[in-house]
């Protein structure tokens, strides 16, 4: 608290940027972790949260004739423009959220103050609820070639890789530490994903310090082991996800790329994804087009293409279907690397993995994805995301690329995925929220050395806490007829603007309905009717006995309202109901309705014509445009009302 000097400031204005309504008029508070604002004006309580470390940029505008503006860019790309009427109010807001939003150490972070009154053994098992040995032996591992292998539990091989790590039987330990000296920052290839119905592997690592003709034996035999461990296919593919350019001017450093001659039976393949630097000035030139007012068509198109963000994240997506491809028609295993293997290749290998494997589709599925792929193998979270006061050079959006990848196929796919736009969303506000400790740290031992595992908090339990939230009610996973491999479209036209990521909180530029929140609506209705179900069957479970064929005629009706339970998805297009039984008041029917014959006619009779009129609307829901189904606020920067 020391850094705020005008905890309250009233009468306080928003702007809006695109439309020319009135302001909103309200209260701006600032406490330790949040930056709140009040809408005073509005007929119902309005409340926004803004956590600290999603604020990127906070610029002091020049006074004018309303009062003294200010301009907050957040990381989860909100804009919000106050005005303040007292100057000095001002400049003691804005000095304070510099200080607040720019912290210097690790400790001042949110997730270390972060207290939900959980018990102490309740924060421990919400961290060991992803444990990635499971994942690892969901795929088969470890087996006559694999092994999970804890050669890394002091980190002597690499400080950051995790201390388990999934390396070829045939790998000694002479062969693990002689690869090690020869790979960038000592990132060695160690198995990402492994496709059991033809043993072929996906393996990550970094580039090789090979120079112009520099070589390493244990390398060679590294290689050969991955090789080795798919006697199915007589090569494997070496993948850099680098443009050829640059790794070859890497070569003069000292670095680069493997000589085919020195390797036995490998493949080696450019992909050509741009370094961290292209990638944030991409979303810069992006982010501006989505800021600038009154844009026409052309204006707004050729912008879009001019950042080249869309063309970008094609470029990983074709990256991540060349290595499913491979895996999985070609039988082939795959080594994959950008520089340090912490970037281009987390991306390419994470999405690899989706496209090939239906488990990471589900809620449970991503998160344990994340995990094994970004968190623990040393994705540097707190370099590419800001969260301290450092070097800028360092931030780019990687992992937002990621996600929107993801989004993509969804968009592709709308079927194939248990989880909607909102859950990617709020995982994304996490990330540089700092309200939980996943993200905080470059690596798994620096996480260690923090203390992150004993004073803060996971974020996967809070968010299976609320998981109905986030559940796509068009998903079919649990179908004989659910997707497998998905193959995507990467034409050009098949990649979307995302205006529920870079537009979230310009609510003027999403449609008035959104298919989601319908469909949402729909399962929340059917299991209050659930609910009301039971309630109806205990009650005739405990009536007198004297209507027998009315109680089977009750049943009869609801189980045409309600699918069975047993084996069924929560897919609103086939189960979902419209309104509360108008014919049950509070869900309810009483001893004396249940001895009349006529309530029992009454009842069935609405219960049929409930029946149709949810048939009629869910009709009709699926001619709404898919376009519809964009918008919604998430609760990582949350509006209250």
């Amino acid at each position: 608290m020391e850094h705020i000097s005008t905890p309250k400031v009233e009468n306080v204005k928003v702007l809006d940027r695109y439309t020319s309504k009135k302001p909103a008029t309200g209260t701006l508070y600032l406490t330790a972790t949040h930056l709140i604002y009040v809408d005073t004006s509005a007929e119902v309580r309005k409340e926004t949260w803004i956590p600290h470390h999603h604020i990127a940029t906070v610029e002091k505008l020049p006074l004018t004739a309303s009062g003294c503006p200010l301009l907050i860019h957040c990381k989860n790309f909100r804009v919000v423009h106050f005005v303040l009427m007292r100057e000095r109010d001002c400049h003691d807001v804005y000095t304070s959220l510099l200080k607040l939003s720019q912290p210097v150490k690790h400790e001042e972070l949110y997730a270390f103050s972060y207290n939900p009154k959980l018990h102490e053994e309740d924060r421990e098992i919400g961290w060991k609820m992803i444990d990635l040995r499971v994942d690892f032996h969901r795929m088969g591992i470890p087996n006559e070639h694999w092994d999970i292998s804890d050669i890394n539990k002091d980190y002597e091989v690499c400080s950051t890789y995790p201390p388990v790590i999934v390396i070829p039987r045939a790998a000694n330990s002479a062969v693990v530490f002689g690869s090690a000296k020869f790979r960038s920052r000592a990132r060695i290839p160690v198995l990402s994903y492994f496709y059991k119905k033809n043993n072929a592997a996906i393996c990550r690592c970094s580039q090789p310090l090979s120079g112009f003709n520099a070589r390493c034996v244990e390398d060679e035999q590294m290689l050969q082991a991955i090789s080795d461990a798919n006697p199915g296919s007589p090569f494997m593919y070496v993948v850099d996800t680098r443009p050829k350019l640059n790794a070859i001017a890497n070569r003069a450093a000292g670095k680069g790329y493997e000589n085919e001659d020195n390797y036995v039976n490998i493949r080696f393949q450019f992909i050509g994804i741009e370094n961290i630097h292209v990638m944030r000035n991409s979303l810069q030139k992006l982010l501006e087009v989505c800021e600038t007012k009154s844009l026409s068509m052309s204006d707004f198109l050729t912008g879009l293409e001019n950042s080249g963000w869309l063309r970008h994240i094609k470029a990983v997506m074709d990256a991540g279907i060349f290595l499913a491809k491979a895996v999985k028609d070609e039988k082939a295993s795959v080594l994959v690397h950008c520089s340090d293997g912490w970037d281009r290749t987390a991306q390419v290998c994470s999405l690899a993995s989706l496209l090939l494997d239906p488990y990471y589709r589900t809620i449970k599925g991503l998160m344990v994805l994340i995990e094994k792929e970004w968190i623990s193998v040393g994705h540097k979270f707190s370099q590419r995301c800001g969260h301290l006061d450092g070097d800028l050079k360092e931030v780019s959006p990687i992992f937002t690329q990621f996600v929107e990848c993801v989004w993509q196929l969804m968009e592709q796919f709308p079927c194939a995925f248990e989880f909607n736009e909102h859950f990617l969303l709020e995982i994304h506000d996490h990330v540089f929220s700092c309200q939980f400790g996943n993200f905080i740290g470059n690596s798994h031992k620096e996480r260690e050395d923090l203390g992150v595992f004993e004073k803060t908090y996971s974020l996967w339990p809070f968010l299976l806490k609320r998981k109905e939230e986030f559940l796509n009610p068009l998903y079919t996973g649990c179908l004989p007829s659910a997707y497998g491999v998905l193959q995507p479209n990467t034409l050009p036209f098949s990649f979307k603007f995302w205006c529920g990521m870079y537009n979230r909180f310009d609510k003027g530029m999403h449609p008035k309905q959104s298919m989601l929140d319908h469909l949402l609506e729909g399962m929340r209705q059917r299991r209050m009717l659930e609910m009301n179900e039971n309630d109806l069957e205990n009650k005739l479970s405990i009536s007198d006995g004297s209507a027998p064929d009315a109680t089977h005629q009750i049943a009869n009706c609801l189980s045409t309202v309600l699918e069975p339970k047993t084996g069924a998805t929560l897919n609103p297009l086939l189960h979902a109901v419209g309104e509360p039984l108008a014919s049950l008041p509070n869900g309810t029917i009483t001893k004396e309705d249940l001895d009349s014959p006529n309530s029992i006619k009454r009842h069935t009779k609405n219960l049929e014509i409930q029946h149709d009129q949810c048939l009629v609307e869910n009709l009709s829901a699926l001619h709404t445009p898919m376009s519809d189904a964009k918008g919604g606020e998430t609760s990582g920067t949350s509006t209250k009302q």
